[in-house]
């Protein structure tokens, strides 16, 4: 893999996913996964999600366990996103990075910037999320 600067940023003139556009998404996915790991062990350690304080309180109770299970929610959103993070850096190793799982087509630099685990590109993700919308309306 092909070493890239600190501050260096794919341009729209370099070829689409060449060697320096997927140095530079693998280390903003490396970094990304890195940091919600840290962050959920964090959140761990810290024993927000192991109080096993016992309140006389009801609603105190009630609170402490809707709070937990926000935090669970949440900690399975990131779950999943490592996942997704997983399967992009696969996808860089194998070079189908950065092209839409639908069509083939580039997902785009400033989309896949702005969301480095996207697999559609808009076009595909609005057909998607039109046909999710008349699914969950039906």
């Amino acid at each position: 893999m092909v070493k890239i600067s600190k501050n260096y940023t794919p341009k729209l003139t370099e070829k689409y996913m060449c060697e320096k556009h997927k140095a530079y998404f693998k280390k903003k996915l490396l970094e990304w996964k890195s940091d919600i790991i840290k962050t959920n062990n964090e959140a761990l350690y810290n024993g927000s999600l192991d109080d096993n304080s016992v309140s006389a309180d009801i609603v105190d109770q009630a609170s402490s366990y809707t709070d937990k299970n926000v935090e669970m929610k949440a900690i399975n959103r990131q779950i999943k996103l490592i996942a997704k993070i997983e399967s992009a850096l696969k996808k860089i190793k194998d070079g189908t990075y950065g092209f839409c799982e639908e069509t083939g087509e580039p997902i785009g630099i400033k989309r896949l910037m702005a969301r480095p685990v996207a697999t559609l590109c808009i076009a595909a993700q609005e057909k998607h999320e039109k046909n999710e919308k008349v699914y969950a309306d039906g």
